[in-house]
């Protein structure tokens, strides 16, 4: 995957001397892989091979997901407050491992639980964690290419360990998918380690300018309270949560779907849609990261959001293994949008305040409350009305969802270069 060069150049050239963007290029991609060998595979597993009901499994989701949403907001917190993301990232890491082998040992209901609801805790660790990484490695101008990087790496490594599981799946069986996940591990592992901890600029890494430390002192990050303030963040979380609830079942029902009429091909056919979304996502993430700043980040978002209505209603349409995979590209562009454009726009709000990073984990509060919710709605749907009513329904929210982000959300560009304090800040 060739993409484009890029400077590391940021205040304290001194100490960023021995950061190279490459550790960086590297985690991205390693740590899509370790997600993407567990993530949709363990649903189709489970319904496919293991005949668990679409209720089961919907139940598993919602309690790891629940559970998960607990950890997100004081993770953000951790992130924000830590000089070891680092170690956070490794410590995820061990536990992610650790989770995906215990469902290769032991794939019934209560290791299966206990597995996915530990990794649904330490999951959204990375993308905040890596966030923040680049927040205290680049300066703001470089931010949105850069943030657009990580967005297409993290795509290239979805489509990189699609492509792998798919294989084993096939030639192996879809348990032995699972082992993939503490391989790259290893590998993200490294990657995260080989990025030297003096390169990170720990107060730009929380949304404190240099600035704030250099001139002025100990830094002064804002209370708690700017998060229920900050009546953008507010909508935002909300559309963030509905957005998930809509997209989040979607892939594995598809994936179901598939599996139920080719059950050999269960896996490749998973991968199958996963490699086409992602195989989309990448080139919309390097065009969100290269205009976001021209075009404004409310723009794109709109276009983002009003894939996902369109989507899940073309689902019904049909049921041919083709058409299925073709909507499926859709998904490149909402998500894909959405993915490389929120880690922006929270940087946009919390510009100043010092509290990037638990910004982050409430919003992945807010999507993890609609996505653990969603699947065991989905379930029921399912299992009492059909696939299309579960399709209509996610249609629905997702149109919900879009017309909150028109109605209610600002253009956020213009806010980041004010400062905490700013009064014409609409908090």
């Amino acid at each position: 995957m060739a993409v484009a060069n890029e400077s590391a150049a940021a205040p304290g050239a001194e100490r960023r001397s021995d950061f190279r963007p490459a550790s960086l290029d590297a985690l991205n991609f390693l740590l899509a892989d370790v997600r993407g060998a567990l993530g949709p595979f363990l649903n189709v597993f489970l319904v496919t091979q293991q005949h668990w009901s679409q209720s089961a499994v919907g139940l598993v989701t919602m309690i790891g997901g629940w559970l998960g949403l607990a950890a997100q907001t004081p993770v953000g917190a951790a992130i924000d407050a830590t000089r070891a993301k680092r170690g956070l990232i490794v410590a995820g890491l061990i536990v992610l491992a650790a989770g995906a082998t215990t469902i290769y040992l032991a794939p019934n209901f209560w290791p299966v639980l206990i597995a996915y609801s530990l990794t649904a805790m330490v999951g959204d660790v990375f993308g905040p964690a890596v966030a923040a990484l680049t927040l205290g490695l680049y300066r703001r101008a470089e931010l949105a290419r850069r943030m657009g990087r990580n967005a297409a790496l993290d795509h290239a490594g979805n489509v990189a360990i699609a492509a792998v599981a798919g294989a084993i799946g096939w030639a192996v069986s879809q348990r032995a998918v699972f082992l993939l996940v503490p391989v790259f591990a290893v590998l993200a592992a490294v990657a995260v380690l080989s990025i030297p901890a003096r390169a990170i600029d720990h107060q730009r890494a929380r949304g404190v300018e240099p600035s704030a430390t250099e001139n002025d002192g100990a830094a002064s990050p804002s209370g708690i309270s700017v998060l229920v303030k900050c009546r953008p963040l507010l909508v935002y979380a909300c559309c963030a949560m509905l957005f998930h609830f809509a997209n989040a079942p979607l892939l594995p029902l598809v994936g179901q779907k598939l599996a139920l009429t080719h059950g050999d091909l269960a896996t490749a056919m998973m991968s199958a849609c996963i490699i086409a979304a992602q195989a989309i996502m990448l080139p919309i993430a390097l065009l969100v990261g290269h205009n976001a700043d021209r075009w404004g980040r409310k723009p794109i978002l709109l276009i983002g959001f009003a894939i996902l209505p369109v989507r899940a209603a073309l689902y019904t349409l049909f049921d041919d293994t083709t058409w299925l995979i073709g909507v499926q590209l859709l998904d490149g562009v909402g998500a894909g949008i959405f993915g490389a454009i929120t880690p922006l726009l929270l940087a946009d709000l919390m510009h100043g305040t010092g509290r990037y990073n638990i910004a982050q984990g409430a919003v992945a509060t807010a999507q993890g409350l609609g996505a653990s919710s969603s699947g065991l709605i989905a379930g029921l749907i399912i299992d009492h009305l059909g696939y299309t009513a579960a399709f209509v329904e996610a249609a629905a929210v997702a149109a919900i969802a879009l017309a909150v982000l028109a109605t209610l959300m600002p253009e956020t560009a213009s806010m980041a270069g004010r400062s905490k304090t700013g009064g014409d800040k609409p908090y």
